[in-house]
């Protein structure tokens, strides 16, 4: 249910888009001056303006469709229901919080075997 109109929200948009860009500007903020043909008449501006309106509408009704249908199955839900208990033990495994007992990550890697250094460039090497 909710992919179909997602579909339909995306086809009003699209649809939307390309008749506000249809219309004539009334400013003429761009200074492209008269364009003459077929958007000139005042029957196609009417026309245009309706559709906008119809398709403003469309979308406000999908927009406010879509909301509702995301709500529906979300429960409230209490931050206090998903503590631990307090009485709950921490797993012997687990490692030791940094800096006790010494068990860090730098003590860990301090612990490993140390790669054999690479030679140095400015001594030449024998074969």
């Amino acid at each position: 249910m909710q992919t179909v109109i997602i579909v339909i929200h995306l086809m009003v948009v699209s649809a939307m888009v390309g008749v506000v860009l249809l219309q004539r500007s009334e400013g003429g903020g761009l200074g492209m001056g008269n364009t003459g043909g077929f958007l000139t008449s005042r029957g196609t501006a009417n026309v245009l303006t309706r559709a906008t309106a119809v398709l403003a509408a469309v979308f406000f009704a999908t927009s406010l469709t879509l909301s509702i249908l995301a709500g529906l199955y979300r429960k409230p839900h209490s931050i206090l229901e998903g503590t631990a208990p307090a009485s709950q033990q921490v797993p012997s495994s687990a490692p030791a919080p940094l800096g006790e007992g010494g068990h860090g990550v730098l003590d860990q890697l301090r612990g490993q075997s140390q790669p054999a250094e690479p030679p140095s460039p400015l001594v030449p090497q024998s074969k």
